[in-house]
């Protein structure tokens, strides 16, 4: 699955001879990821193709003469589109050449060097797990130590994740991000900057109904059982009293099995509640408090007469979203390290026979991408189950969605699909959505949804004014199905499916 890398500025550096070059400040889930030169990542591509092919996206040329301004910046959109297009591949994702170099710009950005260290893992009910790593070990490396710590079998782990999350005041907490399998949990520690900043073991899967995968486990059960119990705590999860006062008398006699049985009836467990954040609905400026989870995003908001209104959005009505960045960073060289100070996301949502747009201005609006193409590929995953011989089976899903919206045109397809495997990683299934109508239909249906685009003048224009718009549609979902039409598709053929990368203008939500 694509990442949500971008390349918001580049600064000109003078190398050792005198000489001008241009570094590039790489963002992944709107946090500084690494700092790189063209030339590094030319070799890197070259490296690649090596072991890849021709499969690989195209790399933008060299230069020979000096670049103009309109140049350096088409050669960072191209650098942007190459790093979101290259992660495509699952199985570019878990190679050497792809994760070694990674890990080697992570470790030279933040000036760390490989060595032995400690790293706290803190888990849901406080407790925290000390293990021995290498600082330029993986969150997937980090993970499995941490499991085979507790006991956790590897089959499962793909139903956990790292998190980097910030403890507040008053014993509340705020998860920032979750961090990739190529992430060194280490440096992103350190170079976070972020007071009270740790690295916890969370669950991640946004269907509560997937509690019962984990039963048979023990460390998993107390895993959840313990980020069920803070959920409650932390007024996540939302229990009538009625609902409390049994859940508190299991919880005295230590049943975790009939806790976490009961706590599928209670309001929002499973849900990831984000910091309180501001929406234009009814009118603007509106404080909202956003929960996401089991296909749905509810929203509480606060009116300007301070009554609240509850709004919940069911995803399967959800047609596309993007995230916007709407600021620029003036301080290049400093501790600027974060996109989240100017973040919007906004989606398209059918109401009455409708399509409206909800805008909600957070800083953890990468986050919550995450979260709605995390349930999406759940739904997926469900309606693949229940209709096995009609949907197509993917590798690994990986969280990260698209940065940019994707335009498909295609002719009918039909795959035949396997049943679902093991339960390392729940195996995508894709469906395509109906244009102009809500919902979700299964394989074969057309590829027909388009989203808009803008000039190359109109993109030049809107980054010279510092913001930057990414976006992400449900046909996102079927990007592997692009890179593998070769093998699912046999004869239907490459040519009838086609997608493009474009920017959405920042002046019109359609």
């Amino acid at each position: 699955m694509k990442m949500h890398f971008c390349i918001p500025v580049s600064q000109q550096r003078l190398d050792r001879l005198g000489g001008r070059y241009v570094l590039y400040s790489v963002y992944l889930d709107g946090y500084l990821f690494c700092r790189v030169r063209y030339s590094q990542l030319h070799r890197w591509n070259e490296q690649l193709r090596r072991v890849f092919g021709n499969c690989l996206p195209p790399f933008p040329p060299k230069y020979y003469l000096a670049m103009t301004a309109s140049m350096a910046n088409e050669r960072r959109d191209q650098l942007e589109q190459y790093l979101q297009n290259v992660t495509v591949d699952p199985n570019m994702l878990r190679s050497d050449v792809f994760v070694d170099f990674l890990k080697l710009v992570q470790l030279d950005t933040f000036s760390i060097t490989t060595k032995t260290a400690s790293l706290d893992i803190f888990l849901p009910d406080g407790r925290n797990i000390q293990v021995e790593i290498l600082t330029s070990d993986t969150a997937e490396r980090v993970l499995e130590v941490v499991s085979h710590k507790i006991g956790l079998c590897q089959e499962l782990l793909g139903y956990f994740g790292l998190f980097l999350i910030q403890c507040c005041k008053e014993g509340k907490f705020s998860v920032m991000k979750k961090l990739v399998d190529f992430e060194l949990p280490y440096v992103s520690l350190q170079s976070a900057k972020v007071e009270d900043c740790k690295v916890g073991l969370r669950k991640w899967y946004m269907d509560p109904s997937l509690d019962s995968v984990l039963m048979d486990s023990a460390a998993a059960v107390a895993l959840i059982y313990m980020q069920a119990v803070q959920d409650m705590e932390k007024e996540w999860a939302k229990p009538t009293q009625v609902q409390r006062q049994k859940l508190e008398a299991l919880q005295k006699e230590d049943n975790q099995t009939k806790f976490l049985e009961l706590s599928q009836e209670v309001r929002h467990y499973g849900f990831l509640q984000l910091d309180p954040c501001t929406c234009d609905y009814p009118e603007p400026g509106c404080r909202a408090v956003l929960s996401v989870g089991n296909n749905e995003i509810s929203c509480c908001i606060t009116l300007p007469g301070n009554q609240t209104q509850e709004i919940i959005f069911q995803m399967n009505r959800v047609k596309c979203w993007q995230v916007t960045f709407l600021g620029s960073l003036l301080d290049m060289d400093g501790p600027q390290r974060t996109l989240n100070q100017n973040l919007e996301l906004r989606f398209q949502y059918s109401e009455d026979s409708r399509w409206q747009w909800f805008v909600i201005y957070t800083k953890q609006a990468f986050l919550l991408s995450s979260c709605l193409k995390k349930m999406i590929s759940e739904k997926m995953v469900k309606l693949a189950a229940e209709n096995p011989e009609m949907a197509p089976s993917f590798p690994e899903f990986e969280q990260a969605p698209s940065e940019r919206s994707v335009r498909f045109w295609g002719s009918r397809v039909a795959a035949r699909a396997s049943r679902l495997q093991g339960a390392h990683r729940p195996a995508r299934r894709e469906a395509a959505l109906a244009p102009g109508q809500p919902g979700l239909s299964l394989w074969p249906a057309p590829l027909l949804l388009s989203t808009c685009s803008c000039s190359r003048r109109r993109r030049r224009r809107r980054r010279s004014a510092g913001s930057q718009i990414l976006a992400i549609t449900f046909l996102d979902i079927l990007l592997n199905l692009l890179k593998n039409s070769e093998k699912l598709l046999g004869d239907h053929g490459k040519k009838d499916l086609i997608f493009t990368l474009t920017h959405i203008p920042s002046t019109s939500p359609e």
